[in-house]
């Protein structure tokens, strides 16, 4: 999409002709140069093919038609096999950073409220000879704690570099690692414990005392609880029978000669290493089991992915480390020496919530490389950007727009522009540290807009992946080389995805110009199923006549002539109105979402009503911008209450839909605007932020019932 050129045209044609010039003057020896030629051919190869000739597949990348890859080091097929080859081939690199708090000081907020801000330091790092050990030692004195191997032990912690400690020590002492999103409700982290049978626990001191000692009691089975925060700290109101240490407690128990001694029971390719519980956006979570030999094959597949990784990249670890995207990114990065500092979203940058205002965010200190986000985070500096784009003046506009519609132009020849990001991009490129090479994004769908801004502004490819808790992360991921919006690229190296036809919705293997239907994957990335749930492994997995194992991922894709897939639905957002009409309501939202005005939406229907609602949290911003227009006055929570203000909001909304060619039924005609965003501690969304729809109707009921009810 291109930014308007608000320029006189003479001035404008001026500046093009200049542009033109330096681009005739430049172009020969920058081609060569660059090698331009070739990420042109690159991009438009064909990257997948189906190895039966038929549109329904099976689906291989060009690279492993014949054979799908399992491992990326000869005989490295289990997780502590992989840390072992990197401690001992990388061993005095860094690999793990936290960064050291300074100082921490409440500030009062003019609307009364307190916000925790932070100074924060440098970085200080274990090299990998130092994380192995450190990870030899606490698996050991978990062993001594009675912990036996192929037994489980949950962590419920925040992502930092002992999580991460905490995860190799399991896959060293064949350790099962339960995992539980630290934003969970009560009910589910119980319903995870006692599903599991857990007695030992890792989680930290926040944690602790804010949500897991509410709800001991309702795990019987407990006996031990390991923090993993250094300061020594009494633990008063624990039950009786529940005995609480540190982490570096525990360390030293397992650093006794005569404990780490002991030889340990080395997992199998085939044993499992994690019980992942998703994060439930359609109720009680599940339970994945996750094989050792799933995970080495997934981040095989995902780091072939990634041009040039070697140990000198960077990656800045942030999101949930229970989500599969995150730990998958991490242990690719450690499979090849690369440098891990953790961050949290609140620390990220400059600007962000808890950092005090004059000092230095984590990206700016540490400076990344590699990056993964969910889009919500995307969409937020998008959307951030654009709006101060907006409040430039009227030339600095226009200087802004033409580079980007330039710039845009040239990356769709698959030409780079160093003139403009050194001179226009280079201060929004700062907001990430400046050195981001490469963005990972995965988690739910990349809208168009928000892909090429991060393209154009942030001067890096966007590899958008598609994978699941259910297929290690791993299912595809688009080349850095293709600037192509709305795709997620071909089959991994590890994996093939085959389409199924899905009479309901239409979709159909047969379709032109592109077969589609729902997207099945396979490969040894898939895992071995739901924790005692048979039901559901009947349903979602299968194995074939050749031994291959296949999970129905419920998601609608079409595969271009490329080999490229591209999500166009999914079964569970399918709505049937009144009078027949199929509503993706998963359509509706990315569509807009796109809205300036919007910064969340949730779509929803009713079978028996003719036509769709929204749930809206609008952007602070530009909604008080709009009550400014038509003279509404009051508070935000005011604002947001006003039935005028929720038909101006529908009335742009309206039209962006229209201008975006939805079709009438699809577009919602009423809404509710939402004064608190939706974020995973409030339970609306998952820590992906992916929407929780069961959760989101019952929170909007009243309103569910006053849009249809006319009440």
């Amino acid at each position: 999409m291109k930014l308007k050129e608000d320029m006189n045209p003479l001035l404008l044609q001026v500046f093009r002709s200049v542009v033109w010039v330096y681009s005739v003057i430049t172009f020969i020896p920058w081609y060569f140069l660059s090698g331009a030629s070739n990420n042109l051919e690159r991009a438009n190869r064909i990257k997948a093919r189906s190895v039966s000739g038929l549109p329904l597949g099976p689906y291989r990348a060009t690279n492993s038609q014949d054979k799908l890859v399992a491992w990326m080091h000869p005989n490295v097929d289990t997780l502590d096999k992989m840390f072992k080859y990197a401690a001992s081939r990388f061993p005095q690199r860094d690999c793990l950073g936290t960064r050291e708090v300074l100082s921490e000081e409440d500030e009062i907020q003019p609307n009364g409220k307190v916000f925790k801000k932070v100074i924060l330091g440098n970085y200080n790092w274990l090299s990998y000879e130092e994380a192995y050990e450190a990870a030899k030692c606490f698996g050991s004195g978990l062993a001594a704690l009675g912990l036996k191997p192929q037994c489980k032990i949950a962590i419920f912690c925040e992502t930092r570099a002992e999580w991460m400690l905490v995860a190799q020590a399991c896959f060293m002492y064949n350790f099962q690692l339960v995992t539980l999103y630290s934003t969970l409700g009560p009910m589910a982290i119980a319903h995870g414990l006692n599903e599991t049978e857990i007695t030992h626990i890792i989680t930290s001191k926040d944690l602790l005392q804010s949500r897991l000692k509410a709800i001991v009691c309702d795990v019987p089975r407990l006996q031990y609880i390991i923090v993993v925060d250094s300061k020594p700290t009494s633990w008063p109101n624990i039950p009786r029978g529940i005995t609480v240490y540190s982490m570096d407690a525990v360390k030293e128990i397992g650093s006794k000669p005569e404990n780490i001694a002991v030889n340990r029971s080395q997992p199998e390719s085939s044993d499992i290493a994690v019980i992942m519980y998703t994060s439930g956006s359609t109720g009680i979570p599940k339970g994945v089991m996750v094989s050792h030999g799933n995970i080495i094959a997934g981040i095989t597949g995902m780091a072939e992915r990634i041009p040039n990784l070697n140990e000198s990249d960077t990656y800045i670890g942030y999101l949930p480390l229970a989500h599969v995207l995150e730990l998958s990114a991490e242990l690719v990065c450690i499979s090849h020496g690369c440098s891990i500092g953790y961050s949290s979203p609140q620390t990220l940058a400059d600007q962000s919530t808890k950092i005090k205002k004059g000092s230095k965010g984590d990206t700016s200190v540490l400076k990344p490389t590699l990056m993964a986000a969910v889009p919500e985070i995307m969409d937020r500096i998008y959307k951030n950007v654009m709006t101060k784009v907006e409040e430039m003046s009227k030339l600095q506009r226009t200087l802004f727009a033409l580079a980007y519609n330039y710039k845009m132009e040239q990356i769709s020849k698959g030409y780079s522009t160093p003139l403009c990001d050194s001179l226009v991009f280079k201060r929004v490129r700062a907001l990430l540290g400046g050195n981001t090479r490469v963005l990972l994004s995965g988690g739910a769908p990349l809208s168009a807009a928000t892909q090429r801004f991060m393209n154009i502004c942030l001067c890096c490819p966007v590899g958008q992946g598609y994978g699941l808790t259910e297929t290690c992360g791993a299912g595809t991921i688009s080349e850095m080389w293709d600037y192509s919006t709305g795709r997620v690229g071909a089959p991994l190296v590890c994996s093939e995805m085959k389409l199924k036809d899905w009479e309901e919705g239409g979709y159909y293997s047969t379709d032109k110009p592109n077969p589609r239907g729902e997207i099945l994957i396979g490969g040894p990335n898939v895992t071995m199923g739901y924790y005692k749930n048979e039901t559901k492994n009947c349903e979602d997995f299968y194995v074939d006549e050749n031994g291959q194992r296949w999970f129905c991922t419920g998601d609608i894709g079409e595969v271009h002539t490329d080999g490229c897939l591209k999500i166009i639905d999914r079964k569970k957002d399918l709505v049937k109105l009144q009078a027949g009409e199929y509503v993706s309501l998963g359509k509706v939202e990315a569509v807009l979402k796109n809205c300036s005005l919007i910064d969340n939406i949730c779509a929803y229907a009713n079978s028996d009503q003719s036509y769709v609602i929204s749930f809206v949290v609008p952007n602070h911003k530009q909604l008080m911008a709009l009550a400014e227009q038509v003279q509404v006055r009051g508070t935000w929570e005011e604002m947001c209450n006003n039935s005028q203000m929720e038909k101006e909001v529908l009335r742009i909304i309206t039209e962006a839909a229209l201008s975006a060619k939805m079709e009438r039924f699809e577009i919602p005609k009423k809404i509710r605007l939402s004064s608190e965003p939706w974020t995973p501690e409030t339970g609306l969304v998952t820590d992906a932020f992916k929407l929780k729809r069961k959760e989101l109707k019952s929170h909007y009921q009243e309103d569910i019932e006053r849009m249809y009810g006319g009440k």
